[in-house]
């Protein structure tokens, strides 16, 4: 025991300010791999990946040949395999690294955004219309805005409302603000993958994650059978809001604050769920 506490110190005094700062970047990167993949698949394939490293480690320690062997090959291609598996973390991690913190909208331009988004999500929850609309931050949203309906419109209550319409040919999908302008209809969004979700939830929800979970977008979701108003921001999902919440949540998200706060307490959450759940939808 004294050895070892000699050993420890002797390779302590022996660090430099350099192996400190190894020490301290590598563990702030595996912290944030770990915040990365928390709550998705990742984690499963992870645990994986590490039952075999002790199984061939088990294989090479009770001589098993045939079995080291296998996986021995299998783990010397470990750099591509982590490569395919975690190809969707990876690229959202890499979009993250090359946000831009200093990149918004002009403060006027964004109140004005807000308040007709907010204007029309109230108007389409009166109404049960279902409707997702896309707010387009530092990430670039080209790819999505693409492969929909260019509208290239100005941000307006009506023009929202009347896209979502039923009858209107592009109310499927969701719309994309970007620039300040509504740029395009009908884009389909990535679902999400995160096995911890309520079974419930609809594809305009799974599409907000989805989308949150790749971006630093913020999506608001009308659902098409309650008419509650949700946001997804930052791969969380808040839902039932009210309108004024919204706002705020939507100004936060703007302004860069990290994941909104919810404005109600944990018993006011409980009583208008348990409300909602013995209410009957007509």
């Amino acid at each position: 025991m004294d050895h070892l506490i000699v050993s420890a110190l002797e390779l302590l005094r022996g660090m430099r300010w350099q192996d400190v700062l190894d020490i301290v970047a590598v563990a702030v990167v595996l912290y944030w791999i770990l915040l990365l993949i928390r709550g998705t698949r990742a984690v499963q394939i992870l645990a994986g990946l590490m039952i075999l490293g002790v199984a061939y480690l088990f294989a090479r320690g009770t001589e098993l040949n045939t079995f080291g062997w296998i996986l021995e090959n299998f783990l010397g291609s470990i750099v591509i395999i982590i490569v395919i598996l975690f190809q969707n973390e990876i690229r959202t991690a890499l979009a993250l690294v090359g946000t831009n913190p200093l990149t918004g909208a002009n403060p006027g331009e964004q109140k004005h955004l807000i308040e007709e988004v907010v204007k029309a999500a109230a108007a389409l929850s009166n109404k049960r219309i279902g409707a997702l609309m896309v707010i387009e931050r530092s990430t670039g949203l080209k790819n999505y805005v693409e492969k929909g309906t260019a509208i290239n419109g100005t941000v307006g209550r009506d023009l929202l409302v009347s896209i979502f319409m039923p009858f209107s040919p592009i109310h499927d999908g969701a719309v994309i603000i970007s620039g300040g302008k509504v740029a395009a209809a009908r884009c389909f969004l990535p679902l999400t993958l995160n096995p911890r979700l309520e079974k419930i939830l609809g594809t305009r929800h799974r599409a907000a994650l989805g989308l949150t979970e790749e971006t630093d977008a913020v999506v608001v979701v009308i659902s098409e059978e309650t008419g509650k108003i949700s946001t997804a921001f930052e791969g969380k999902l808040f839902s039932r809001l009210e309108v004024d919440e919204l706002k705020r949540m939507l100004e936060k998200a703007m302004a860069g604050i990290k994941t909104p706060p919810s404005a109600r307490g944990w018993w006011e959450r409980l009583r208008i769920a348990f409300r909602a759940e013995k209410k009957p939808v007509s």
